[in-house]
């Protein structure tokens, strides 16, 4: 098949690298350009364009897709089979849906239709699933909405990370959409449409989902958050003040009762109380301004007050 793929992050690269060891056509790859990131604000390069590289096929990089004249012309005279979406970050424009004759093939890092949208991985986690998945889908206008094609399902551990997932679902993606790809070819494939009643959405990641709540939500609650949201944005909470940020946490066993966001370090851990009676024990933190600490040398170096709170 002659495949235009387009992809951004490393979640992406496995799914190029199998289109073309399965010996699809890949005679354009698109990407989103290069950005500057990080404190110093040094160019990035996205990790598809860098895989597109070394495999010697051609890359593109528009800013923009929709009324993009000279991009529709060099895919409409490409004619594709198909057109294979990998967490681009950019939306598919109707002329780009409705151009090749196998459609614009998705790989979602869910079960559809729960987790539409743009983190569907840390959302499974901080919700406390025990299951997700990859699912291979036809795009349409709406927000993850097309009809799904193959699923592939993954068990999340209790203390799985959404960090540690994403490998792993990057690799069975690459693994389903091959699948997808094969069984569109031969009709052996019928899209089925989605249940949008069921449908749960994962919206894209804000600082303010980092905060700990430890008056509304119980001790698991919150590690799964944090399980979810690791590194960014992460655990945080107010000290003395000042940000504080929880790098390592884990469900604590004391059978001590604090009441919410209650700190205490008597028995050699750092323990915050959370609701319904329950309590975390924070393994590494970090003041602003200041450098990472395990929790009870945290509780040293500040001299934690008796019945001192988190805000």
């Amino acid at each position: 098949m002659k495949i235009v793929f387009c992809g951004t992050p490393e979640f992406a690269v496995p799914s190029l690298q199998a289109i073309v060891d399965a010996g699809h056509q890949v005679p354009l790859v698109l990407t989103q350009p290069d950005r500057p990131a990080g404190r110093r604000q040094e160019i990035q390069i996205p990790p598809v364009k860098q895989q597109a590289t070394k495999l010697g096929l051609a890359v593109l990089q528009p800013e923009r897709i929709k009324n993009n004249l000279e991009l529709r012309a060099t895919l409409e005279h490409l004619v594709p089979d198909a057109i294979v979406v990998v967490a681009y970050g950019r939306i598919i424009p109707p002329w780009m849906l409705d151009l090749p004759r196998f459609g614009n093939i998705n790989v979602h890092g869910s079960l559809l239709p729960k987790y539409r949208g743009a983190a569907p991985i840390q959302w499974a986690v901080a919700n406390g699933e025990s299951e997700t998945g990859i699912t291979t889908m036809r795009l349409d206008p709406g927000l993850d909405s097309g009809d799904t094609l193959l699923f592939h399902k993954v068990s999340i551990g209790p203390d799985t990370t959404a960090t540690e997932l994403y490998p792993q679902l990057a690799q069975d993606g690459a693994k389903l959409l091959i699948k997808t790809l094969s069984g569109l070819e031969c009709g052996s494939i019928q899209p089925q449409p989605q249940d949008h009643a069921a449908a749960t959405l994962a919206p894209i990641l804000t600082r303010e989902d980092g905060r700990m709540d430890l008056l509304q939500r119980t001790a698991q609650q919150t590690y799964n958050r944090w399980r979810g949201f690791t590194p960014w944005p992460g655990a945080h909470a107010v000290f003395r003040g000042k940000r504080f940020i929880i790098h390592k946490m884990h469900m604590s066993c004391s059978k001590q009762t604090l009441i919410p966001s209650q700190m205490d370090a008597s028995t050699g851990e750092l323990l915050v109380g959370a609701a319904q009676h329950t309590s975390l024990a924070l393994d590494e933190v970090q003041v602003e301004g200041k450098p990472r600490l395990p929790g009870s040398q945290f509780a040293k170096d500040f001299q934690l007050r008796a019945g001192e709170r988190l805000a």
